[in-house]
């Protein structure tokens, strides 16, 4: 595939996001106004803001192990300013299964510095894999005392732990990339980009790799779940901050290991069930509570990413352009 029809794709999906983004804000305040009735006449929007400023702190957070990565994959030569833009602009395409869209980062990496795709792309699992050893810790914390914490834990750690046990064998993972290249059509030919993503991987997933990513990942998510608190005290219900970190977790947790976009749907129903039958939070404050964080915590961050792209864009013209400056695909 070329670069120029694989920006023309870009762009398309792009746009697709975009106007995700409108259908889901429309949609959330329509259904939600006639439970949140009068609730947010009196609701403290400074709260959402501290909660937007939370979720920023998120994102910083993220960004060291963005940096953490690249430095144990000996990618040198990036600055800082292009380094921490090309990871924000990863968010345009948060609201995938997983986030496995966050890859685009790795896009944006290839065009603007040549680093392959193949190359960086794993980051994106051992970062999926690190967030998720972060929220099941997190989940442990504010588990004690309420029913299914430890079932989603349980869940989550057996997920984490068989990815760690294929990735940390080489034999089992050079023998899945083995039977991808005998699959027949265009599954062939990326055999050599697996190989190539593996032995990134490989090096990510490392004990001594783990520590200090997790630990970021603990750190990260626990200022969303700060975030969900802090917005369910702005319509003046005052649950224990346990409880909430209990809740985003949970939520989080399950909107990642189901295979919809962003979890969308999935971690929304939950979160409003938590909120309304174990926190006791009024179905008004409960459903406000539920459609503000998830602006807070996911459509701004979609929106941080489009911010991020633009101006990585005015830096480096030619990223997605029709007709890029250099030919090759990305590799």
């Amino acid at each position: 595939m070329s670069t120029t029809s694989t920006n023309t794709k870009l762009r398309r999906v792009l746009l697709v996001m975009l106007a995700g983004v409108v259908v889901y804000g429309a949609f959330a305040i329509v259904r939600g106004l006639d439970k949140m009735k009068g609730a947010l006449d009196h609701y403290a929007w400074s709260t959402f803001a501290a909660a937007c400023g939370l979720a920023f702190g998120n994102y910083l957070l993220r960004y060291l192990k963005w940096e953490f990565y690249l430095a144990r994959l000996n990618i040198r030569g990036i600055g800082k300013v292009d380094s921490f833009l090309t990871f924000l602009s990863g968010f345009v395409l948060t609201v995938t299964p997983g986030k496995v869209g966050e890859v685009f980062k790795s896009v944006v990496l290839f065009e603007t510095h040549q680093v392959p795709i193949a190359t960086t792309a794993p980051i994106v699992v051992a970062e999926r894999l690190t967030d998720l050893i972060g929220i099941i810790l997190l989940i442990l914390v504010g588990a004690a005392g309420f029913t299914g914490g430890y079932f989603w834990a349980g869940i989550g750690a057996a997920v984490v732990t068989l990815a760690l046990v294929v990735v940390s064998s080489r034999t089992l993972s050079l023998f899945a990339v083995s039977l991808v290249e005998k699959l027949p059509g265009p599954f062939r030919s990326i055999g050599p980009k697996l190989r190539l993503a593996y032995e990134s991987l490989a090096v990510m997933v490392k004990p001594r790799n783990l520590l200090l990513p997790t630990l970021l990942s603990v750190l990260a998510w626990s200022l969303e779940c700060l975030a969900l608190w802090v917005v369910v005290r702005g319509f003046g219900a005052a649950p224990d901050v346990r409880v909430c970190f209990f809740f985003y977790a949970t939520s989080t947790l399950a909107g990642a290991l189901v295979p919809v976009p962003g979890g969308l749907g999935v971690t929304e129903g939950i979160m409003l069930r938590q909120l309304e039958q174990i926190g006791r939070v009024d179905p008004a404050a409960a459903t406000g509570s539920m459609i503000l964080v998830r602006f807070a915590t996911l459509w701004f961050a979609v929106l941080v990413g489009f911010a991020a792209l633009s101006l990585l864009k005015r830096r480096h013209p030619t990223l997605l352009a029709s007709q890029p400056a250099g030919e090759g695909a990305p590799a």
